[in-house]
Formats: structure tokens, sequence, C-alpha cells
């Protein structure tokens, strides 16, 4: 019998995958995979329940339900001062990774290349691939994560067709900054293309730092995609309800898109993340410092340890250097021997890059846990490494 896909043959198995198996194993924490722990809010919750037992239940329409595009809209305008019509240029995905795979359909062709920056989310390259692209990388510098300027320039060519980047960024925590997405503005007018723009994280920021979407810039309302996530932003990452906003041009091809994946989303849940995009903005400011607060005590408890923390402004996650700990192995090595040794589950950050040279002195934790659970993991590694 003839094989099947040789690139997804080629695919392992996932590293979360990977590790949530070996942490369930050893009973450890899980502070590898990126899931709260706690349900999201009450009322939205409520919403979902009720919205399941009013008959609605057969296919939406395919685009969304028209309360969560109008809410998306109004977001769009409350938080940014985007303008979006509802109708035209806001759609409604089975969760943000979908968003992701329908943006790139909608613009990329075979033999099209697509700038992405690494360290990534383990989707993009995948996807880039598997729609015929050529994929061209860019690395952030730790520990601060700087954009090399001009790698990214070198990286642009008469091929290029889209740039696709995620911010707040994970791993790596980084938000980008308005000289960085200026330059990325600069670059995607010059050359002609469009940008992808993964902003899942975009109500999980800290410090007081500002999200800019890409799409307020000047000449970029008609070249971005921008991608949002009721998961991230209601701590309901089961539900699986991203939206896509474009503009009128770019709209029906992401449509297209969505409509040969999965076509439509449970409407009950649509209907209830329109009840949480219209929450207060008390909510909103709560659930960043709530998670900034969380990212603190994990900071400082891995710090107390040993590990080198590197700064994060967003996500749920905190990468570190294990290097100060004289660990002799790899990171690979370091997630699962803390996994199996210590009770506590990290990912190794080099599964959030493409080539064989990537960095291999980083582990990548989250704190998306309640406090509780963050301390007994800090003090197991206490423990641990003060053995």
């Amino acid at each position: 019998m003839r094989g099947g896909n040789s690139y997804l043959g080629s695919i392992g198995t996932t590293i979360f995958t990977v590790m949530s198996a070996l942490a369930v194993e050893h009973k450890a924490i899980n502070l590898g995979q990126g899931f709260p722990d706690t349900e999201g809010p009450a009322d939205v919750l409520q919403a979902a329940a009720d919205a399941l037992k009013d008959s609605r239940n057969q296919y939406p329409p395919m685009p969304g339900v028209a309360e969560l595009r109008q809410a998306v809209a109004s977001a769009n305008r409350r938080f940014y001062g985007l303008d979006v019509d509802w109708e035209t240029e806001v759609t409604v995905t089975s969760g943000a990774t979908e968003a992701i795979i329908a943006s790139l359909m909608a613009v990329i062709d075979p033999g099209d290349e697509v700038v992405l920056i690494e360290p990534l989310y383990d989707t993009y390259v995948p996807v880039v691939r598997m729609l015929g692209a050529i994929p061209r990388f860019v690395r952030l510098r730790p520990p601060h994560w700087e954009l090399p300027l001009a790698e990214l320039a070198n990286a642009f060519g008469s091929k290029t067709k889209a740039i696709l980047f995620n911010s707040p960024m994970n791993p790596s925590g980084k938000v980008f900054t308005a000289d960085d997405l200026g330059v990325i503005a600069d670059l995607v007018a010059r050359h002609d293309t469009y940008a992808i723009c993964d902003e899942v994280y975009e109500h999980l920021i800290f410090d007081e730092v500002r999200h800019i979407p890409l799409m307020t810039l000047p000449g970029m309302r008609a070249r971005t995609i921008r991608i949002g996530s009721a998961g991230k932003t209601f701590s309901l990452t089961g539900w699986k309800v991203g939206y896509v906003t474009a503009c009128t041009a770019l709209t029906p091809l992401v449509r297209k898109a969505h409509q040969n994946l999965t076509f439509t989303t449970a409407p009950n849940l649509q209907r209830a993340v329109a009840v949480g995009l219209a929450k207060d903005d008390a909510y909103f400011a709560a659930l960043a410092r709530d998670l900034q607060d969380r990212r603190d005590q994990l900071a400082a408890g891995l710090a107390s340890v040993g590990l080198s923390v590197l700064p994060t402004h967003g996500t749920y996650f905190i990468t570190t250097d294990f290097a100060p700990l004289g660990f002799n192995g790899d990171d690979v090595a370091f997630c699962r021997h803390i996994t199996e040794h210590a009770g506590v589950a990290a990912i190794p950050v080099s599964a959030f890059y493409d080539q064989p040279d990537a960095p291999r002195h980083y582990a990548r934790f989250a704190f998306c846990k309640r406090p509780d659970v963050l301390a007994e993991a800090i003090e197991r590694l206490r423990r641990y490494f003060d053995a």
C-alpha cells in the first residue's frame, strides 16, 4: 500500500503531548501546556448554558453569528480605535489556530515566501509548508528578545507574500514595540505584502506595556489580518472560538478558507463570547493584573531556585535560562529531568524553533495556574535543587 502524506508523516508527536503525558506518569505539576486551571467568568459560562437551551442549535451563519461579529467590531473600536464593519470585515473561526490557517490560505499561493519570527508557535511552520509556501526565518535575540532589523529586512524579497507573527509573543513574552511595528509596517508596504497578526494574548499584558495592533499603523488597514481568541481572553481555552478582522478585499478569501475547513462554530459559545467582549473595563484590567501577580510569583520562585528568569511582558509564559544550575544536558533533557525527579513539567524552548541550531538552554514555564499550585511547584523545585 502506498504511504500517506510524506510531510505529515515526517512530523513527530508534539513536545506538548510528550511532556503532558510525562507529567501525568510522574504525577508532576504541569507548567508546560498553557491553559488556566480555573474556569472563566461566571456570566459568560451562564450565557453559554442559556444559549444552549433556546432552540438555536442548528447551523449558524458561516461567517459567525451577528451578535459576536458585532461584538468583535465594537471591541476593535473600543480598545484600538479601529472602525470595522461587522458584516463585511469580521469572521468567526473554530479557534485561533483555524484563524491562522484560514488567513494564510487567504493570501498564499504555492511557491510564495512567508517571513516568520522565531521562537514561534509550533503550528506556523507546518501550515506554511503544507500550503506549498517557503518559510523565511528571523530570530529574536534573548534575553531581551530584540528584533534584528538587518536580518528582518533581508528576509523580505521579491517572493515574499506575507509576514506572520505573534504579539504578545509565545513563548518569549515579548510585546512588540511601536518601533518594532513601524519597521515591520515599512517592510510590508515597501514589498507589497500582507501581515497576519496573531494577537490572541492582546489582553494578557503587564507592566503598563501597551499592545498596539499593526492594523492601526498608517497604511496597514488593507494589508493586515488581525486574529483574536476568546479562549485566551476569557480563560476558556477548550471553547475554541477565534475571530479574524480583515478588510473587505481579504475577508471573502478568509471566509472561503474557513468554509472549507470547519464551516462554522458552536452557536451558543459564539453568543456567550459576545457577552464576554461587552464586559466592562474592570474585567480586562483584573485579568491582566491577576496574571501579572502570578507571573511575579513564579518569576521570584524560579529565581530563588537558581534559574535566570528572562523578562516577559505578556502571555501565560516565563522563559528561563537553566545554565546557572550547571545541568549537564540540553533543554529537552532538562525538562524531562525536572518532570521525572522534581515533579514539575516545563517545555524546552528549542521546540519553538525550526532549525537544529536553536538555543538549547532555555525552558518555558506557564504561570496561568492557581497561586497555591505555583507555590507547590516552586517548593518542589527548591527541594530538589537544594538537596
